[in-house]
């Protein structure tokens, strides 16, 4: 009969973080691009959130041609010297949604998944809101009602 060995983990073995513990293996970087990229999907996931950077003509263009598509509309850096990431996100939020709250709801949103998924806090969140826009829905709706009105009349 086969007798099995017990694995014995060490206390000394550890999952590397981003903390001062982690030098003795080496450096953990996370580029700004994935923080962006956390940042698009948190600020998705916040109920009335139509899209992310939807800025002025000239500064969409400018991103379209210049980012990756998940740093479009949004901004990040390092904090020096407290640490942390400076985050500035630009959104487009749904007609008829009270704007501070989910202004709110977004900064609480970036937050909370920045530091789950990075361990890194971020030291400052600016949402910029930039526009409304009526639900895509609801604007198919009233111009079904308006081609229907306009058929009738005929």
């Amino acid at each position: 009969m086969a007798t099995k060995k017990k694995l014995d983990v060490s206390e000394d073995f550890s999952i590397p973080t981003l903390s001062d513990e982690s030098t003795d293996l080496g450096d953990i970087r996370i580029n700004h691009s994935v923080v962006a990229g956390i940042v698009r999907l948190a600020t998705k996931s916040v109920q009335g959130v139509v899209s992310v950077g939807g800025g002025g003509v000239v500064e969409g263009i400018t991103d379209f041609f210049s980012k990756k598509e998940s740093e479009r509309g949004v901004k990040v850096s390092e904090s020096q010297p407290a640490g942390g990431y400076e985050i500035e996100v630009r959104v487009v939020l749904e007609f008829g949604v009270d704007l501070a709250k989910t202004g709110f709801a977004i900064q609480e949103s970036i937050r909370d998944q920045i530091l789950a998924m990075t361990g890194n806090p971020a030291s400052k969140i600016d949402v910029i809101i930039d526009d409304i826009k009526m639900d895509v829905s609801e604007e198919k709706d009233e111009l079904s009602d308006y081609y229907v009105d306009e058929q009738s009349a005929g």
